[in-house]
């Protein structure tokens, strides 16, 4: 395996410069478009050799358990992330439906509702803080009354999926223990919650009632089965779309006149969603493990290697996309990697659109006219899933009640 090592300042300008990580990926895709990482894995950065490797059948998942911080902070392999193989077939063959379009297509209506009441608190005040105002608790609180779980819970699962995804600590140990404990607590918390369901004569509809009447290869899921699913959905449903709607929101209000473009004609939000998720990549890398020797891009690598592949580097390969540094609101086709790629990709990627695009809608119908408040700053994280976690805006313009 000749691979030179990856330049760590320039890889860490990439994944940590959350307010502009762009020209750094662009630089690292010139340099070394596969790496060798001081942990001995391989960082990839190009969209082939990431859809290669996503793509071979001898590739899994992010490693569950088996990883240094396990995956999400979970301490068993999570499904259907890290499960591959026919049985990964099975699983995605029961979930993959509950998030089906035609399925996500009933929500809508909930989702439309629930923004506008959200808008209805600050639409008056001429001025919000976005983050806390709107993308934090519109698929939050979607999602946990989709699975089936009381709303007044929903700060509590909002500070489990903070400590997973954005652990705090100093070293790999301390990390690693903050994301266990917030692990161990979700998976506490979801078999209460399954104890009080068996107990109760009482049949719910929704996600975990689902889940307790599904069957995966002729059995029904056994306790550890459903908590391995449901930790996964609530950690993934409480952060990716809270983060990817920050970040479109913070680009359109510092560009209006691509945001008045797209208020022309409503629906050009499909694809101005799809180029902006390529173009900010909340969600940054992955993690892909070897089950055997493997052959990559015409290079040999051992049974075991852990391949780092940067979906955020992938979206911006000039192979891949014409112009890439540049947002192309109506670029098509724009086969990008923001929802991962292959086997793994992600379950609720037709969720996550449908929310994102609602959210825009009911949001620029009724305020279409704001900006970045002059006397506050956009603040962006970037550990874990990139988004911009302090986003205050002021609009001058009379809204829409």
């Amino acid at each position: 395996m000749d691979l030179p090592d990856i330049e760590l300042e320039v890889a860490g300008t990439a994944m940590l410069n959350a307010t502009d990580p762009r020209p750094a990926y662009a630089d690292l895709l010139r340099r070394c478009p596969m790496a060798r990482t001081p942990s001995g894995g391989v960082a990839v950065f190009r969209m082939e050799d990431l859809q290669e490797i996503n793509r071979h059948p001898a590739v899994a998942g992010a490693g569950g358990a088996t990883a240094p911080l396990g995956t999400l902070g979970a301490e068993r392999p999570l499904i259907p992330l890290d499960i591959d193989g026919e049985e990964h077939k099975h699983y995605r063959h029961l979930l993959d439906p509950l998030f089906s379009p035609k399925r996500v297509g009933t929500w809508e209506p909930t989702v439309r509702a629930r923004a506008n009441e959200l808008i209805d608190g600050f639409v008056d005040r001429g001025a919000a803080e976005l983050y806390e105002e709107l993308c934090q608790p519109l698929p939050s609180s979607i999602f946990v009354d989709l699975m089936g779980v009381p709303r007044d819970d929903m700060a509590t699962f909002v500070a489990f999926k903070d400590a997973v995804v954005r652990p705090k600590g100093d070293t790999l140990e301390e990390l690693a223990a903050s994301m266990r404990s917030a692990g161990k607590q979700t998976y506490e918390y979801f078999g209460a919650l399954l104890d009080e369901r068996e107990a109760s004569p009482e049949t719910k509809e929704d996600l975990i009632g689902l889940l307790m009447a599904a069957e995966v290869a002729g059995q029904r899921l056994s306790r550890l089965q459903l908590l391995d699913i449901t930790y996964l959905l609530i950690i993934a449903g409480l952060d990716t779309v809270v983060s990817s709607l920050s970040c479109i929101l913070a680009w359109l209000a510092q560009h209006p006149d691509e945001r008045r473009w797209i208020n022309e004609d409503p629906e050009r939000w499909v694809g101005a969603i799809e180029e902006l998720m390529r173009f900010e990549s909340p969600v940054m890398y992955g993690s892909r493990t070897a089950l055997e020797d493997v052959e990559i891009a015409g290079l040999a690598f051992p049974k075991g290697t852990t391949f780092h592949v940067s979906w955020s580097a992938a979206n911006l390969d000039a192979g891949a996309f014409d112009d890439p540094l540049t947002v192309k609101l109506d670029r098509n086709p724009n086969r990008h990697a923001g929802f991962a790629t292959g086997r793994h990709r992600c379950l609720g990627s037709h969720l996550a659109r449908m929310e994102l695009r609602v959210a825009l809608e009911e949001f620029h119908r009724r305020i279409p006219d704001y900006r970045i408040d002059p006397n506050d700053e956009l603040r962006y994280t970037a550990l874990g899933v990139r988004g911009a976690s302090h986003l205050p805006i002021v609009f001058n313009e009379p809204a829409v009640r």
